[in-house]
């Protein structure tokens, strides 16, 4: 009966600070398995798509998001590449919608 408030409240508020870590943990522990399970094979796909894409080159037969097949004629620089999807038909298409190249050309050097 003679207990006062702030004595009561420094006794739970010890035991809060318990819980409060157990409650981070699980929070933590989730955040853990998404990045193992999402981001992190998200982010792997992604630089070997970039890679792929940094390595076209003359000649290759690529296959874009659009579901065109065609074939390089040149690599710009400003992120574009020039298809061939048809004898004499010419588009430009933005690099990243390239989605898998299908037959690689060997480089202008390498004649074994």
């Amino acid at each position: 009966m003679f207990v006062t408030p702030a004595f009561a409240q420094t006794a739970g508020g010890a035991a809060g600070a318990g819980s409060l870590v157990s409650s981070l943990v699980p929070f933590v522990l989730i955040f853990g398995i998404m990045w193992f399970l999402l981001i992190r094979p998200q982010q792997k796909k992604m630089k070997e798509h970039r890679a792929m894409v940094d390595a076209l080159r003359r000649g290759d037969q690529i296959v874009t998001a659009g579901g065109l097949i065609g074939k390089v004629l040149k690599v710009k620089e400003d992120g574009e590449v020039e298809v061939e999807i048809a004898d004499g038909v010419k588009v430009r298409v933005v690099r990243s919608t390239i989605t898998t190249v299908l037959s690689k050309t060997e480089p202008a050097g390498s004649v074994e």
